[in-house]
């Protein structure tokens, strides 16, 4: 089952020939979520085969125009293309806003449901369902644009019967569902049946995590603890140390350092200045820190692989 990640545009505030502005969609089991959303998405959704139609959440990390001029456009097409199911919007409480006004400009009435979540400047549970859960939490940009990055995560599943022996032991239909959540079974006779005998461990829960526009602080690695794969914006090189410092940024050894605080298996860089139109430097940087770092394209899908355990 899919966990894949799809990005749209790896590029920061000027887009460039070779990428576009910050967007990338999350594929959980089939659960379409868009990741920010700069001018030019709808055409990159396209370009890339990415069925819009199925995002039903937006996620905005803050305001600056790299990051959500395009969602009103994306808004506008999806209810001219008769869309009918609700799309949930998360982000900045000025968001709604902007989207009301530049509505009411319009003279737009929507087909579908538009509704808005506002984010806090506190860690926060903002999307759950029986599979998924997405967290929110506070990075350190400019102080006109309070940024929020986010944790994709996969629920725990339930162990999978193995049925030849729950029929050796006789275990009754009515505990099959206990035996899935992990509970050992007792037989009449009073014999302990370990439930690992009985039951197959399901795959380990997969995560994702994006951290964009914003300072290096150590401390933000404990949101991020132990995530599959990390994105995390690399705008510039060590040489532009005190650039990114002073424009709210982080370098790509940075990124790294975050990534190896967090024990995150996989680091993807990206939100390159277009002072960069080839970010190989960049990637070099990083992975003398934290080896296991690819550089993000715009096209390029990576995905989450389901991990056996013995457990």
């Amino acid at each position: 089952m899919k966990f894949e990640l799809t990005i749209l545009g790896c590029g920061s505030a000027v887009p460039t020939v070779q990428r576009n502005a910050a967007a990338q969609v999350l594929n959980v089991l089939e659960r379409y979520f868009l990741i920010d959303c700069a001018e030019g998405t709808q055409q990159q959704l396209r370009r890339f085969h990415v069925p819009y139609n199925k995002i039903n959440h937006v996620f905005i990390s803050h305001l600056h125009g790299d990051h959500f001029f395009g969602l009103i456009g994306l808004i506008s097409s999806l209810s001219m293309q008769g869309r009918r199911g609700e799309l949930h919007v998360y982000g900045d409480s000025r968001l709604k806003e902007i989207i009301d006004f530049q509505l009411k400009l319009m003279n737009c009435k929507l087909n579908y449901a538009l509704i808005f979540h506002p984010l806090t400047r506190e860690p926060a549970l903002i999307y759950e369902d029986k599979s998924v859960t997405v967290y929110s939490f506070p990075l350190k940009h400019r102080y006109d644009a309070p940024v929020c990055g986010f944790l994709f995560s996969e629920k725990e599943r339930e162990r999978t019967i193995i049925r030849d022996m729950a029929e050796a032991f006789q275990v009754p239909v009515a505990f099959m569902h206990r035996l899935k959540k992990g509970e050992d079974f007792v037989t009449p006779e009073g014999e302990v049946i370990a439930n690992s005998r009985l039951t197959v461990a399901p795959p380990a829960p997969r995560s994702y995590a994006y951290m964009t526009d914003t300072l290096f602080r150590e401390e933000f690695a404990e949101y991020v603890k132990g995530v599959d794969l990390l994105y995390h914006e690399s705008t510039y090189g060590d040489a532009y140390a005190e650039l990114a410092k002073e424009t709210f940024h982080s370098t790509a050894t940075q990124a790294a350092r975050i990534a190896e605080l967090a024990g995150a298996k996989r680091l993807l860089l990206g939100h390159f200045s277009a002072r960069y139109p080839d970010p190989t430097p960049l990637l070099e940087e990083a992975r003398s820190f934290f080896p296991c770092t690819d550089l993000c394209y715009d096209g390029a899908v990576f995905e989450v692989r389901q991990e056996g355990r013995k457990i």
